[in-house]
């Protein structure tokens, strides 16, 4: 959302208060909550994005019309011709040309992209929002008539000055950092902390230094000693403090770093529509900015961080250390999928806990199956989703709807913990620290505190996993492996839950 107006708003700055404008952009601001109204739940959800789109469109057409020469186009029209000084770097058939590659671009990588990349995609996608925030910064930067920022002494404006300079730091930290996400979500890097020394102090040092050169910038006149470089030094350094933040950070955070980069990119987006007076873009880097902010809150409690506790990095250290092998070897009870396909027809209720292991295996349409044919049996099944299960907030919810697992059978945490005590099966596929109990029982465990599952409570754990080596990004190991109720199913996710379904049907 933020990025699409971005590179609307880049188009020219709102230079005249019409009435009509403000409207469409009052609309637009509407749609935009409505949208995220409608995102908060899978069954609204369909709808919370059909409001964005229009919300968008509305917010796109009333900026570029604005800033088009309609008594050339349409000299009949009667409409007033607007200032259109601001286009004189692209013609309308070119800024039309970019919209239709963007438009070409965002339709092949909505058809190809799997599901289990959605995480990848949105860091991706994030990335671009905040270099889209540098470009726009810097076009003001270098030619500030065209967007009427100037004083009456032909000096950039302070107020201008501050923004313009926030709006390229926080851009240029939202896409080195949304680079390193990326790497490490698609594999092009290791998961793992990589915990620089004096990492704290560096990157204390590097933003006290923007900060000091933005103070100056924001106070000095064009003629003001060094003015021409200190906005492309903040710009560097901000990139720099986007990496350096998100490298030591592992991969067990990288919900809370979507989440936190999403907010990044609302407000890189709030303060550029300050610098283009546009008032759209103040609405819509703040609804993303805003919202993001909270939803890293939420992640945070979720796993009994702080947000401070995440910047600085190590969560996941001992994996990066130890190579994410298990610390023991005690013995644990291992199940085909024949002895499980008859102990789930037996029971009478089961509880589905998903995790990465499932988005990798990309089995939620064969555990879609399975939970029909349990229930043909007449077996209750429901689903429980942890609040940071997979690599980006909701990530488990989109693969469960892609499977088309019905809503109503979907539970968040503090909705369905207490029903452990009476399920038959807790049935876990590929996750892994949310069922930990070391967050309940092991005040040495980085992990204590952390809201998980009560799966030990259940008569019944089934556990896939791929073998007995691996112990999660927190790299814990895992005591519901070796208790008497579990049944370990070493496999591959997808082709475990087949010939569980194969052995039902039988």
């Amino acid at each position: 959302m933020a990025l699409s107006f971005l590179a609307a708003g880049a188009a020219a700055a709102e230079h005249a208060v019409n009435p009509w404008v403000a409207l469409a952009y009052l609309v637009s601001g509407v749609l935009f909550i409505l949208a995220l109204r409608g995102l908060s739940s899978p069954a609204t959800s369909r709808a919370g994005n059909r409001f964005g789109m229009i919300g968008m469109l509305i917010a796109v057409v009333t900026t570029l019309v604005t800033h088009i020469p309609t008594n050339d186009l349409f000299p009949a029209s009667g409409l007033p011709a607007y200032d259109t000084s601001v286009l004189d770097f692209a013609t309308i058939g070119e800024i039309l040309a970019a919209i239709a590659i963007g438009a070409v671009i965002g339709l092949t990588i909505a058809r190809r992209i799997a599901m289990t990349a959605m995480p990848q995609l949105v860091a991706a996608f994030h990335s671009l929002v905040g270099l889209a925030a540098v470009l726009v910064a810097a076009a003001a930067f270098l030619n500030p008539g065209a967007f009427d920022i100037l004083g009456a002494g032909g000096d950039i404006l302070p107020v201008s000055r501050v923004e313009m300079m926030l709006g390229a730091a926080i851009g240029a930290i939202t896409f080195s950092g949304s680079v390193i996400a990326f790497a490490k979500l698609n594999g092009n890097m290791s998961g793992s902390p990589i915990l620089l020394p004096g990492r704290h102090l560096i990157n204390l040092g590097t933003l006290a230094a923007i900060l000091i050169l933005t103070a100056i910038y924001a106070l000095s006149g064009d003629a003001g000693p060094g003015e021409g470089w200190i906005f492309w030094i903040v710009v560097a350094l901000a990139f720099a403090i986007g990496f350096l933040l998100i490298i030591p950070i592992g991969g067990a955070d990288m919900p809370v770093v979507v989440s936190m980069l999403n907010s990044y990119s609302g407000w890189a987006a709030a303060a550029m529509g300050f610098t283009l007076h546009n008032s759209a873009m103040i609405i819509t880097g703040a609804l993303v900015g805003s919202s993001g902010a909270i939803l890293s809150y939420i992640m945070c409690r979720a796993m009994n961080r702080s947000f401070i506790s995440v910047i600085a990095g190590g969560f996941g250290a001992d994996a990066a250390a130890g190579g994410g092998e298990a610390k023991e070897q005690r013995p644990y009870k291992q199940g085909s999928a024949e002895d499980a396909a008859f102990m789930l027809k037996q029971a009478e209720k089961v509880i589905i806990i998903p995790g990465y292991g499932m988005a990798v295996a990309q089995a939620q349409h064969a555990l879609r199956e399975m939970s029909d044919l349990l229930k043909e049996h007449g077996v209750s099944v429901k689903y429980a989703i942890h609040p940071v299960a997979g690599r980006m907030p909701g990530h488990m919810n989109v693969l469960l709807a892609e499977a088309n697992v019905p809503y109503d059978d979907v539970f968040e945490l503090e909705d369905i913990n207490s029903e452990f005590s009476q399920a038959d099966v807790a049935f876990i596929i590929g996750a892994n620290d949310v069922v930990n109990p070391a967050a309940k029982n092991d005040k040495s465990s980085p992990i204590y505190g952390m809201p998980v599952f009560d799966v030990d409570k259940a008569k019944t754990i089934m556990f896939i996993k791929r073998s007995m080596g691996g112990v999660g990004y927190a790299g814990v190991d895992n005591d519901v492996f070796y208790m008497d109720q579990t049944m370990m199913l070493l496999s591959d996710a997808k082709k475990m839950v087949e010939e569980i379904n194969k052995s039902i049907t039988d």
